[in-house]
């Protein structure tokens, strides 16, 4: 099932982390496509430059953000947009993509993805301002759901249905984290499977896939381990409500051999191809 924008499938792609920078160049593994961290790249010359640029040269890249502060009541920072557009046309970077947070405010960077008010108000505002980003990236910017451990006592939204809204509002794209629908399910109580059947096909550019901490009363979105069975059941579904999106695992923490990596995000194919039989 095609996304609104034609945005190609990748297949099974997995985060270009420096530990894995020698073997990638070395190696140059089957992987179908690499995630890079934007604020990663966007300042950096000498050895990440020149890795990034043999990678772009023999992969599809896309870009992922973490400082966007989407939902910030902070004035958009153009300066930061300047860099992540040069560095989209210099990588040729499918799409760029961020959360739907915000990270600091009055200047300062919680360097957290902390949670937003789910409200008719901040809808309106935030789909504003990603307009005005898309109109400026030339391109529809994607947006994350994530994980969070708290909420405000004030939304009057679900944030499944915020996000859907979102995306019919402003155009953009949806960047559907499995593991952080599980994460955030859990922590807050509500149905991970109705969480993804409110996002409206066609809106799906990109999934991602990963592993967790579970506190016993809680989870953690550590990044740090093997997708559990559940958030592989939960992938599952949603391959069979939006079908073949491309597909990346985030290995972040105690990060394994390539090998070990990319043989976890091949595990989707099998996942997404029974899915997809099923339906």
């Amino acid at each position: 099932m095609a996304n609104r924008w034609g945005i190609p499938d990748l297949g099974f792609g997995i985060g270009l982390r420096t530990v894995h920078f020698p073997h990638i160049l070395a190696e140059h593994p089957p992987v179908d496509w690499f995630e890079v961290l934007s604020e990663n790249f966007m300042d950096s010359g000498g050895r990440p430059a020149y890795v990034l640029d043999r990678v772009a040269e023999r992969y599809p890249v896309a870009m992922h953000g973490v400082s966007l502060s989407i939902g910030s009541t902070d004035p958009l920072n153009f300066a930061h947009l300047a860099k992540l557009k040069r560095l989209a046309r210099r990588t040729r970077a499918r799409w760029i993509s961020d959360h739907l947070c915000w990270t600091g405010v009055s200047g300062l960077n919680t360097h957290d993805l902390l949670p937003m008010p789910y409200t008719s108000q901040s809808l309106r505002y935030v789909a504003e301002r990603v307009r005005i980003v898309s109109d400026y990236l030339e391109q529809p910017l994607i947006l994350e759901n994530p994980s969070s451990y708290l909420e405000f006592a004030g939304s009057t939204w679900t944030e499944c249905d915020f996000l859907a809204e979102l995306a019919d509002l402003s155009g953009c794209g949806v960047l559907l984290d499995v593991n952080n629908v599980y994460v955030s399910a859990f922590n807050h109580g509500f149905d991970p499977v109705q969480y993804i059947d409110r996002i409206p096909e066609g809106s799906v550019v990109q999934i991602h896939l990963a592993g967790h901490t579970h506190k016993g009363t809680h989870i953690l979105d550590t990044h740090s381990d093997h997708v559990v069975e559940d958030v592989w059941r939960l992938y599952a579904h949603a391959c069979r409500r939006f079908g073949t999106v491309s597909t990346l695992l985030e290995w972040d923490e105690a990060i394994p051999a390539f090998d070990v990596v990319h043989a976890e995000v091949l595990k989707a194919g099998r996942f997404l191809e029974d899915a997809l039989h099923a339906a």
